[in-house]
């Protein structure tokens, strides 16, 4: 059962969530939307999916909360759960609003371009951009340095676990944000998370957990090969068969992952899931 969140809840003297009002299986309570300052102009991270309704919550928001204006737009990646607002948001404020994300195939928005390292300011608050690809090949996270809090996107989640498109780019991500050693993170989906570096190893020890399994049993004498599917049957033995192909896609992730350590190698080719796997000499 998810945490109930209203729409709008102050989070800091700094921080403000606005939910992008778009419940589902895969947004959880809804995409997190967050006015950042304290002044009359706020900086957005994330601008929802473009619900009819946001607007005219954001603009309620903006008045009620001392705030006049938006500053600008900082968006975490491509996904339309994140970036599906910007045009409303725009149109809310009958201004050219600056919007500013890492470069990625799919974007349809006029942006200025994110790069590692970033400053963005407004009064009350100092955000730095860390790029934290895995999630997506375009993911940014940005650490609040007056509060020692890292806004992360898709890359940590208030609840569950994140979806993937590069397990070996996510561990590093993971890593990297651990190293910030940020207090609180304020996620792209879910609650607010207290304990940032027990939720950002949790997130590694799990995913080091199915790594370690599968090298293990690539690993055995006579170094055997397996397929994905014939791996998930070894290691999800607890996982009900139904679920089985969404498994299959988590161990591929690993053995891209283990694929490029020179660790494993393909030994039949094919389509992935025909694929055959063995531990290197």
């Amino acid at each position: 059962v998810l945490t109930a969140l209203p729409n709008v809840e102050r989070l800091s003297a700094r921080v403000i969530r606005v939910l992008g009002l778009n419940p589902g299986p895969f947004t959880l309570q809804g995409t997190n939307t967050y006015l950042v300052g304290t002044g009359s102009r706020r900086i957005l991270i994330d601008t929802g999916e473009g619900k009819p309704e946001y607007p005219s919550l954001l603009k309620n928001v903006i008045k009620t909360h001392g705030a006049v204006t938006i500053q600008e737009i900082l968006i975490t990646h491509w996904h339309f759960d994140h970036v599906g607002g910007i045009k409303d948001v725009r149109e809310l404020e009958k201004i050219s609003l600056p919007v500013s994300k890492y470069p990625h195939e799919a974007d349809r928005i006029d942006y200025k371009q994110i790069q590692d390292g970033d400053v963005y300011k407004t009064e009350g608050a100092t955000l730095k951009a860390i790029f934290s690809p895995g999630h997506t090949d375009d993911h940014v996270s940005f650490l609040l340095e007056e509060e020692n809090a890292l806004f992360s996107g898709d890359c940590v989640l208030g609840e569950g676990s994140s979806v993937l498109t590069d397990l070996f780019e996510y561990m590093k991500s993971l890593r990297k944000l651990i190293e910030l050693n940020a207090t609180r993170i304020y996620p792209g989906h879910g609650p607010v998370v207290e304990n940032a570096r027990a939720k950002l190893n949790g997130y590694v020890e799990h995913r080091m957990m199915r790594g370690r399994q599968i090298e293990e049993v690539l690993g055995k004498e006579g170094r055997p090969s397996y397929s994905a599917m014939d791996l998930v049957k070894l290691i999800y033995v607890n996982t009900p068969e139904h679920l089985h192909r969404a498994a299959m896609g988590n161990v591929l992730h690993h053995i891209t992952k283990l694929e490029k350590e020179g660790k494993i190698e393909c030994r039949q080719d094919g389509d992935p899931s025909d694929r055959k796997w063995a531990a290197k000499l």
